[in-house]
């Protein structure tokens, strides 16, 4: 049976969507659904402890958040300008893949300039191409070291959040929207069931003996692009490259092969596992894009377990935790969060589905 897109909206209340994240990373809330018995229960996110054992392996995404939203004027007319930095094309050329808004005022040629607190300029990009409506490719004009560079777009840019934090940028987020254990440079968005976890949390689940493989998934903002069609089958998915080392996968690998928990931390860590299945079924070592997009039905190959954030209606993300849960199940639970007031998405609440 075809699934559509239908099946997956439910109303959700504004007020319930986050626009803080809680005190401490590790005491927000935290819904545990049981998929065999369908049972419910209302946690902390720090009771994490009492779900995992020694031996049992938690999948994290170390993907790191840069700094993608610019704001700059442009030549001449000084018009302020808005650029988000979607991803890099070319190192050397210092070549980027962006969105421009407003749009219209942005063409072929055109310098953009982007100046510190004082009004200096320290970078200047100029327009090469024309990609999308809004999309456009930049080069910045820049001889300094690849490192200086960095430096200067961690200096203007800011903190990407998402359009549905409706409030400016504040100094919280630097920290807040990022995980505590991330690395490799070259997300726009978060991974945002990691967010919950604290250094101290994840020294006690180490000291309990839980094993962490790290895997990349770099995720762009497809993320929130909104599924236009009825028909599930027919939605495409944008790519988005991930690598999976061969000691992360031989560490789940073991873990399956002695019948213990793999726990993905995270609907990306989900789709990137899912993409590199062996075919005995195992995880490979693999390297890559994916636009896999996971709805029911479907069978799961790698984890018996998840950790996600409330998404939204219609959402990819709600879509692919209900292929996991189950769809009723998935249902009757955000009926509870609703009423619970839990809070949704990036800033909000966990789940844990076993």
């Amino acid at each position: 049976m075809r699934s559509k897109l239908s099946q997956f909206n439910f109303n959700l209340p504004q007020k319930l969507i986050a626009q803080y994240p809680s005190e401490n990373r590790d005491e927000a809330r935290m819904m545990v659904v049981h998929k065999d018995s369908g049972k419910i229960e209302h946690k902390i996110f720090k009771d994490l402890l009492e779900y995992f054992d020694e031996g049992d392996v938690m999948i994290f995404n170390n993907t790191k958040v840069y700094p993608a939203r610019l704001f700059g004027r442009k030549e001449k007319t000084g018009a302020q300008i808005e650029v988000f930095l979607l991803r890099e094309l070319n190192k050397e050329a210092r070549l980027w893949d962006v969105l421009v808004d407003p749009a219209r005022k942005i063409r072929v040629g055109n310098k953009l300039y982007f100046t510190d607190a004082d009004d200096n300029d320290v970078l200047v990009a100029e327009v090469v191409d024309n990609t999308t409506s809004r999309g456009r490719t930049i080069r910045f004009l820049y001889d300094n070291s690849e490192e200086e560079f960095r430096n200067d777009l961690d200096l203007l840019g800011n903190t990407p959040l998402p359009k549905y934090i409706n409030r400016p940028v504040e100094a919280i987020d630097k920290e807040r929207y990022q995980t505590v254990y991330a690395k490799e440079t070259g997300a726009v968005a978060a991974p945002t069931a990691g967010l919950h976890f604290s250094r101290e949390l994840l020294k006690r689940l180490e000291i309990k003996g839980i094993e962490f493989s790290e895997i990349t998934l770099h995720i762009g903002l497809g993320t929130f692009r909104s599924i236009e069609v009825e028909d599930l089958s027919k939605h495409k998915m944008d790519a988005e490259y991930f690598q999976i080392t061969e000691n992360a996968a031989n560490t789940v690998n073991a873990a399956k092969a002695n019948g213990y928990k793999v726990c993905s931390v995270g609907t990306t860590s989900m789709r990137s596992i899912e993409t590199a299945i062996s075919a005995t079924s195992m995880l490979k070592q693999a390297e890559g894009w994916t636009n896999k997009f996971i709805y029911p039905p479907y069978d799961f190959t790698i984890a018996d377990s998840m950790i996600t954030n409330f998404h939204l209606p219609k959402s990819s993300l709600f879509i692919m935790i209900s292929a996991f849960g189950g769809v009723e199940l998935m249902r009757e639970a955000y009926e509870q969060a609703i009423k619970e007031k839990y809070r949704f998405y990036s800033y909000g609440d966990s789940m844990l589905i076993l």
